[in-house]
């Protein structure tokens, strides 16, 4: 890191005498040097008058000690992602005609092979084969020497209606109203929001997306027409922990690894066998906040995997937006068959203007938890269009589409405490 100019260590300086003379410790000698025992003793009347003579970068590097994280992404050419988009895509194709499909649809792929499996009951008349070929060659399969042959690969296909004791149990084979359907299974599902970046995401997860997707694009564009469908990107950020928050810290010292191997040309199935949900830390945080561990591509919103980690990021990142707290997770959990959530947990990481348990409090009364509810105040059961397929690549939050209907900020009301 760079240290401060001379003038940010004169209003150190500065304030430094300034805050000693307010707690009657006297005015330090000219030329006085930090002391680091005074100064961690002074340091909690001294924050407010500190960051406003110093701003946030040299009060970074004077009080707090930085570290650093890494989120990496990974392309839709790349075998995971490819699987992905096909189950998401097949989620598309069904509830576009039955809103009321279950879908729980997962896809694998090596060499000259793609495969989808899984269980679905739907009413809709859906081309298996023609959804893989599709979606193959939208990404840019579309020869062996790119991975895969969009046209020519063998595809199979092997799906069966969903269980019997499950659809007893979740949705009472169709016959439950929105708020009795239970969770399609257990499990326990995170939000997260940080307010570093405008999309209250984590930077370093945003910064490698966002290369991910560039890359994308020129390949299709024509500006890198060298360029493959699969790749991979990765960012590490410094950071600082600013009383919870997480302030980047950046500068022009950036190193940079491209094709730290020395080559890679064999990509795609070719290279790597994929299967649907081997990526959804790139799916979600990148690294940050938690995960419970369920994927999301192929599923319908019955399934609590995907439709609670919807629900719980709104609510993290309504609570972010709303100015409640600078950054927060936010968990719930489920039982299969159940429709009210067993828990719901929330931490704002001491960022919080009011505690978190007044939070949850705001929380409760804004959200509904049950998967029916969350599938009606979402729309999730609106397909077609690619609206999932969309989800698969590059990740499922932090987006500004409005099919991503879970990014839409829900104002929360809260007062704020008397000073």
């Amino acid at each position: 890191m760079v240290p401060p100019s001379p003038e940010y260590v004169s209003k150190l300086s500065y304030a430094m005498c300034h805050c000693q003379q307010l707690q009657g410790v006297g005015r330090p000698e000219e030329g006085h040097k930090r002391s680091e025992s005074a100064y961690k003793w002074l340091l909690p009347t001294l924050t407010p008058l500190l960051r406003a003579q110093l701003g946030r970068e040299a009060w970074g590097f004077w009080i707090m000690d930085t570290f650093l994280f890494t989120s990496e992404s990974v392309n839709e050419g790349h075998p995971d992602k490819l699987c992905d988009q096909i189950s998401d895509a097949v989620l598309d194709a069904c509830l576009e005609q039955d809103p009321e499909s279950k879908v729980a649809c997962e896809t694998c792929t090596k060499t000259n092979l793609v495969m989808v499996f899984g269980e679905i009951t739907t009413k809709a008349n859906v081309d298996y084969e023609k959804i893989v070929r599709d979606t193959c060659r939208l990404i840019g399969f579309v020869s062996d020497d790119v991975g895969l042959d969009a046209d020519n690969c063998n595809v199979l296909v092997y799906l069966e209606q969903q269980s019997p004791d499950i659809a007893q149990g979740v949705h009472g084979n169709l016959t439950k109203q929105p708020e009795e359907i239970g969770a399609g299974d257990q499990g326990h599902m995170f939000g997260y929001a940080t307010d570093e970046t405008p999309e209250f995401m984590p930077l370093s997860h945003v910064l490698a997306t966002q290369l991910g997707a560039r890359l994308t694009e020129v390949r299709k564009n024509g500006t890198c027409p060298w360029l493959r469908p699969d790749g991979k990107t990765q960012v590490t950020v410094e950071y600082y922990n600013d009383n919870g928050a997480m302030v980047p810290y950046l500068d022009e010292k950036t190193i940079f690894h491209l094709n730290p191997s020395g080559r890679f040309v064999i990509g795609g199935p070719h290279g790597d066998a994929g299967l649907t949900g081997r990526k959804i830390i790139v799916d979600t945080y990148g690294g940050w906040g938690a995960h419970g561990g369920g994927a999301f591509s192929g599923k319908d919103p019955t399934k609590v995997d995907r439709s609670g980690a919807y629900i719980a990021r709104q609510a993290a990142k309504s609570i972010v937006a709303s100015g409640i707290a600078r950054r927060c997770i936010v968990q719930i959990s489920y039982a299969i068959g159940v429709p009210d959530p067993l828990s719901v947990f929330i931490d704002t990481y001491g960022t919080g203007k009011v505690p978190d348990r007044e939070i949850l409090k705001i929380v409760k009364e804004n959200f509904d938890f049950r998967p029916g509810m969350i599938s009606n105040d979402l729309d999730l059961k609106r397909g077609g269009n690619g609206r999932f397929l969309k989800t698969a690549a590059y990740g499922h939050f932090g987006r500004d589409d409005p099919d991503f209907t879970w990014e839409m900020v829900k104002p929360l009301h809260w007062e704020k405490p008397q000073e």
